[in-house]
């Protein structure tokens, strides 16, 4: 057996990093070579850069707080050419030798797996959903919403139907299903979630779940899925200019401000349901990713200004700017607690660095662009499996996940970090989650905080993790 040795120009080892080495290290070569799939640059069409740019086509949504919305100008532009990537792997490895990590590594993910699906087919309710009675109220909502349930089982559909496609009309998959279509589908129409306090997250969370299952009609349920995140992204239709805070993101609904975490998800449902960097959509989530960025090449917010420019990412721009980390290190969630004197800035942190990093290489941005360079460093500088960076053990499991979808998404085998030090990051993810796993396969989080601490959830989150890890990405010969 050998690899073949035609490096596609998704994983080329032309990036230098100020603080890391090339992608593809000379000396591993070998095992990265074959890689499946290639990308190509294609020019993003005079049309998309001018919608983008456009001036709002409405007045400001009645629901939105206008005194809520931040004007920051310049806008980031569109970029002149985009990526397009090949399209994720569904589907794990079948063998070792499709992917970077030794047998032993393969094989101790497959069953780690395995023990999570087998856990997850004994937690499933009455009506074949995950959680079916658990309320959830988003961080920016005034009430809790019933819609969690249809979220929490669409990632788990996913984590069962990207293990074998003989899962795919596996029992507990077919009552997945019917349990979300008869919560989101209801008199055949399309509403994730009827208080709006969820809307975005469910309906992401359900496109994900039924894009493997590769059918005609989860195909038209995705469709679905996708007008509807189109249709409830904060744009000129909703009266936002591209020269305002919230332009071009995501948020739970209801109104309320949009963020990162769900302008990711929704940037990850577009992009496993086949939508391609250049539509107009998924070029101004860019914008608002951008302004999520402590990087003042473009960011123009004062927040940001007064900063570190480290690269990282916060929670979001909006409503003048939030971070999670600002608010652990006691700072105050918008920065409003920092000492005396000191301008308001900030904190970068891990889960959110890593939500941005991949939703900048979905949106088509090129490894050499200064916002995927910046991203990554920050990254390396804070290389971790032991904490969420910035928040410790708080959105560890989602930092794992966003983590592994990632790196994936980048096309490395190997990591460098500042001190010189190289990683195979599958198998030391493999090997982090390894760790985490209870007995009985669950895994649960000692922090209570976004549900990390119900297994369920973080069985869903460790499992995809496991999944990315090992999806196929070398092609050999026999």
């Amino acid at each position: 057996m050998r690899w073949l040795m035609a490096l596609s120009g998704f994983v080329t080892a032309s990036l230098t990093l100020t603080h890391a080495a090339p992608p593809i290290d000379p000396a591993t070569a070998s095992r990265s070579a074959g890689t499946r799939g290639s990308h190509r640059v294609a020019e993003l069409p005079g049309e998309v850069r001018s919608e983008v740019m456009a001036p709002p086509s409405a007045a400001l949504d009645s629901g939105i707080d206008a005194a809520k919305v931040t004007v920051v100008s310049p806008a980031p532009p569109p970029p002149a050419k985009v990526v397009i990537r090949p399209p994720s792997p569904v589907l794990i490895a079948r063998r070792a030798a499709e992917v970077p990590v030794s047998a032993a590594h393969f094989e101790r993910a497959r069953a780690a797996i395995d023990r999570g699906l087998a856990w997850l087919r004994s937690s499933q309710g009455p009506n074949g959903g995950w959680l079916e009675e658990t309320q959830a109220k988003a961080t920016d909502q005034v009430r809790a919403s019933a819609a969690a349930p249809l979220a929490i089982t669409g990632l788990v559909l996913r984590a069962f139907s990207q293990r074998d496609a003989a899962l795919r009309v596996d029992p507990a998959v077919t009552r997945g299903i019917e349990f979300v279509r008869r919560g989101a589908w209801r008199d055949g129409r399309f509403d994730p979630d009827p208080t709006g306090s969820l809307g975005n997250y469910v309906a992401a969370s359900i496109a994900l779940g039924l894009v493997p299952l590769g059918t005609q009609q989860s195909g038209e349920m995705v469709r679905e899925c996708v007008a509807w995140l189109k249709a409830n992204q904060w744009t000129q239709a909703k009266g936002v200019s591209p020269d305002q805070d919230w332009y071009g993101g995501a948020g739970y609904g209801n109104g309320r401000r949009p963020d990162l975490s769900n302008t990711q998800v929704f940037l990850d449902a577009l992009n496993e349901a086949g939508v391609s960097a250049t539509d107009p959509s998924v070029q101004k989530a860019l914008v608002f990713v951008s302004r999520c960025q402590n990087l003042t090449q473009f960011n123009a917010s004062e927040w940001c200004r007064n900063g570190r420019a480290d690269g990282g990412m916060v929670y979001t721009p909006a409503n003048g700017g939030e971070s999670m980390a600002s608010a652990a290190a006691g700072e105050g969630r918008a920065g409003e607690q920092r000492p005396a004197g000191a301008p308001r800035s900030l904190r970068s942190y891990g889960s959110m660095t890593y939500a941005g990093f991949k939703s900048l290489l979905y949106a088509g941005l090129d490894q050499d662009d200064p916002r995927v360079r910046s991203a990554l460093e920050w990254l390396l500088r804070h290389w971790t499996f032991a904490e969420n960076p910035g928040m410790g053990q708080e959105g560890r499991y989602y930092y794992l996940h966003a983590m592994s979808r990632a790196l994936l998404a980048s096309g490395r085998a190997m990591i460098v970090t500042p001190d010189g030090v190289e990683h195979n990051w599958r198998e030391e993810l493999i090997d982090a989650i390894g760790a985490l796993q209870s007995e009985d396969g669950s895994f649960r989080n000692s922090a209570e905080r976004w549900m990390e601490s119900r297994p369920e959830l973080a069985t869903a989150y460790l499992v995809l993790a496991l999944e990315e890890a090992i999806k196929p990405v070398l092609q050999v010969e026999e």
